[in-house]
């Protein structure tokens, strides 16, 4: 059993659920959400907004991550599928900054 002061690992916290609505809040209703699995570190939670920005949130958990998908509206579970990638917006600096140290000289 969970200890009081614990949060539940199926659940969001409320600092999770406020990032992720403050990102739909900026990027546009209709923002897709991919749970990813990261093992024992938990689930990253990946979003992308209407506008193409991605942003993520980690979670405790998948279950977490899909209870972070139900409870913020504005946001649809998705895959990473064409759709979803074509939606996405990444900017030469984005890809500066992804690309490491070499790729800046």
């Amino acid at each position: 059993m969970a200890e009081p002061n614990e949060q539940p690992t199926d659940q969001p916290t409320s600092r999770q659920l406020t990032a992720a609505r403050k990102f739909v809040g900026a990027h546009g209703e209709s923002s897709k959400a991919i749970v990813e699995n990261l093992g024992r570190a938990g689930a990253r939670v990946v979003l992308v907004g209407a506008d193409g920005a991605m942003g993520d949130v980690v979670v405790a958990g998948p279950a977490a991550g899909s209870a972070l998908v139900d409870a913020v509206a504005g946001l649809e579970p998705a895959q990473w599928d064409a759709e979803t990638v074509g939606a996405t917006v990444i900017g030469a600096e984005h890809r500066r900054r992804m690309a490491g140290p070499r790729a800046r000289n």
